[in-house]
């Protein structure tokens, strides 16, 4: 099997995946994924987001560039790179939608519709938009089931060191979620340190490290109605160095539902940096 995630009527004998790609190390793993599982791959990349390094890595012809807010763009290239269905990963600016956004015509409808304007609400329109041009979108997880966090501790060690904590961040976290302000918590003995909001998850982590509380407990979850299509909570390098120097040493990812991109290098990385990384069913 390709991947769990892949609709029952998905046949790899036609068309492509089209990847369209952020910044980060997640469109680099999707990509390796979807061509070692013997399925051609096509790109939509965005200016300024989108390593120059990785779009060089598809021929020209696999291959568009557009700015960030050309939706229509996005989705008409798409079909005209031959793609059937479509992946959306790795994460954009969050200031881009205040500065830097180049709307096109098909944007500005979307938003002066939208009533609320947050990465679920306007990625699960412009998906809508791809959509109506023949292209199927695929939840942001398939052909990464090998990389998602696992139920128990996944670094050395027989127990857990923050497992007293776990219900009450978990509690946080998921009311946050529900009131999709964001999917992450610190927090410390009852004591609630941080949440994550538009700032995104590191710079979160970096206002936990400031309070030098103890035995600080991270936990990273997703909504009640979660999109996997739009939105994929990611434990990737960069979150490890942020947790590296904000001082925090347990980790609690949703198991089944956080990608952990290049998993066995982060999880071995995690276990030399002395933070342990546990994944809870909720």
């Amino acid at each position: 099997m390709m991947s769990r995630f892949l609709p029952a009527d998905f046949d790899p004998s036609k068309g492509c995946i089209g990847l369209v790609a952020g910044k980060g190390r997640y469109p680099e793993l999707l990509r390796e994924a979807i061509i070692t599982a013997g399925l051609r791959c096509v790109l939509i990349a965005f200016e300024g987001e989108t390593e120059t390094a990785f779009i060089q890595q598809f021929p020209e012809a696999d291959r568009i560039v557009a700015k960030v807010g050309q939706v229509g763009k996005t989705a008409k290239g798409l079909a005209s790179l031959g793609a059937t269905h479509a992946i959306m990963a790795g994460q954009i600016t969050p200031r881009r939608l205040f500065d830097g956004l180049h709307p096109d015509l098909t944007a500005l409808q979307i938003l002066a519709r939208l009533k609320e304007r947050n990465a679920e609400t306007i990625f699960s329109a412009v998906g809508d938009e791809i959509e109506k041009r023949g292209v199927t979108m695929l939840d942001a997880r398939t052909f990464l089931d090998d990389h998602l966090a696992h139920a128990g501790l996944m670094t050395n060690g027989s127990k857990f060191g923050a497992a007293e904590q776990l219900d009450h961040g978990i509690r946080i976290a998921k009311e946050i979620a529900r009131l999709d302000i964001g999917q992450g918590a610190v927090v410390s003995e009852g004591t609630v340190i941080a949440v994550e909001a538009f700032e995104g998850t590191d710079a979160m982590l970096r206002r936990a490290g400031e309070f030098g509380a103890k035995n600080v407990l991270f936990i990273k979850t997703v909504k009640p109605n979660q999109d996997y299509r739009y939105d994929v909570p990611v434990f990737g390098d960069k979150t490890l160095e942020s947790l590296r120097t904000a001082g925090i040493q347990h980790v609690a990812l949703e198991a089944g539902h956080t990608l952990i991109l290049n998993k066995p290098a982060v999880l071995k990385a995690a276990q030399k940096a002395k933070i342990q990384v546990y994944g809870y069913t909720a």
